[in-house]
């Protein structure tokens, strides 16, 4: 008989195989849960160490590892339906009406957080939700022209940030310059500090890249902090002038803003007025990224992605294509940190670590690189989340009044970016629309694109 011709043998129940395999990650899940989440070491009044068992937070995790794992493992055994092919202007259309629509809703979104929080609620929901979330989606777009169009991993692009802050501060408070002012001069500077980057690293890619640039991040912040006489240190600089309105101050002096307009003095008019200022910045950084993609440049950064040895076959000069790229992100850097610093009013290198820069990273990984949406929407998710952790205090009578749920935010977090990176690897917008195209423009789909180029 005919190798051929022989009977396969009998398959598995797949329900079976499923419950195994999920019990499995329960099992590795109990094990990393136990010296994490079961015990827990508080100081009594002895000045002693005491460990609290928390073994209900161990049977949550174990349970939902489980339910994840089963429920992941159905999902992908189920079969796949074929996707209609949508015609050639469907994309281009949905998309200009989300976009048209999202920025209505930004558009008014002072006024809705007005009517539906008050006055008093509406301070906290612009100024930590909007304004907030609004300087990450800049930084992920400025980010995102480094990393997901031109294909340099950048892991001290908060380096760029810190230089915008500190630019910011120091010519307001030495030089007596206005934030309109300090603004484009902040830019300039750190897209002088990008090319300064640019030059060593013209020779590298993929990790040793990611290496030197996670080092030259460090090497500020050490800068920031050592440098005590100009930059103040661990205390950092204080009384950053914040911006005015066609140089009316946001304060309650009669030359103030309130006072000219015959209004009542709220703290809401300054921050409605940042909120328009870093929308109106962020924008700015779209528009231009979206129009640098349609040129020349824009176009030589993807190529120079998709293969750099093809790039310079084709007589690009790779390396102006990756100062400009370098460059141009560290400006919208830049505009971001100087608004960060007039904002806050106060700057330290703490607001500059390593953390801020992963942070950026996730953003445009997890929202697709070179997608702007994506990394909008990663941005909201991810900066968002973290703000509304602060509001579950009713998961206190659930687990307890000493639950903290800011203290899981990390974990939260490198949860989601699991999830997501095993149900789309390429990002939240895995397609891509051609910068040239012939006749007509169509979508790239996310599985004609190689791993990581989406």
């Amino acid at each position: 008989m005919a190798v051929a011709d022989q009977p396969r043998p009998m398959a598995s129940n797949p329900i079976v195989a499923a419950l195994k395999d999920a019990l499995g990650t329960a099992l590795v899940a109990l094990g990393l849960a136990v010296p994490i989440l079961a015990l827990r070491t508080e100081q009594n009044m002895a000045n002693e160490l005491v460990l609290q068992p928390r073994w209900g937070y161990v049977g949550v995790a174990v349970v939902g590892a489980f339910v994840a794992r089963l429920f992941y493992l159905i999902v992908a055994a189920a079969p796949k339906r074929t996707r209609p092919v949508a015609a050639p202007g469907a994309p281009g259309v949905m998309g200009r009406a989300f976009a048209v629509g999202g920025l209505i809703v930004l558009v008014l979104y002072p006024v809705l957080a007005l009517a539906v929080t008050g006055q008093a609620g509406a301070v906290k929901w612009i100024d930590n939700f909007g304004i907030q979330i609004m300087i990450y989606v800049m930084l992920g777009w400025g980010l995102n022209i480094v990393v997901g169009l031109a294909g340099l991993l950048d892991l001290g692009y908060v380096a760029f940030y810190a230089v915008g802050a500190y630019s910011m501060a120091l010519l307001t408070q030495n030089f007596g310059l206005s934030f309109w002012i300090c603004l484009p001069l902040a830019g300039i500077l750190a897209a002088f500090w990008g090319v300064l980057l640019g030059f060593p690293v013209l020779r590298l890619r993929g990790d040793y890249l990611a290496i030197v640039t996670l080092a030259f991040g460090e090497i500020i912040r050490l800068v920031l902090i050592n440098w005590v006489p100009v930059t103040g240190g661990y205390a950092g600089i204080s009384g950053i002038p914040r911006p005015t309105f066609f140089g009316l101050p946001f304060n309650a002096s009669d030359e103030g803003f309130a006072a000219f307009f015959g209004l009542e003095f709220t703290p809401l008019y300054r921050t409605v007025f940042l909120f328009y200022v870093i929308l109106a910045l962020a924008l700015l950084t779209n528009w231009v990224t979206l129009r640098l993609r349609r040129l020349p440049v824009g176009r030589a950064w993807e190529a120079l992605r998709e293969d750099e040895i093809a790039c310079r076959s084709l007589g690009i000069n790779t390396t102006n294509t990756k100062l400009t790229a370098f460059a141009i992100g560290a400006g919208f850097a830049g505009f971001a940190g100087s608004f960060f610093a007039a904002r806050q009013g106060f700057i330290s290198p703490e607001s500059f670590t390593f953390l801020e820069s992963a942070v950026v990273v996730a953003i445009v990984v997890l929202g697709g690189m070179g997608s702007q949406l994506g990394v909008a929407i990663a941005a909201i998710a991810m900066i968002g989340g973290t703000e509304i952790l602060r509001e579950l205090e009713w998961l206190k009578h659930i687990f307890g009044a000493d639950f903290e749920p800011t203290q899981y935010r990390m974990l939260l977090f490198g949860l989601g970016m699991v999830i997501l990176m095993v149900w789309r690897p390429r990002g939240l917008i895995a397609t891509r629309q051609p910068s040239i195209f012939l006749k007509e423009r169509r979508a790239i789909r996310s599985d004609l694109v190689g791993e990581g180029r989406a």
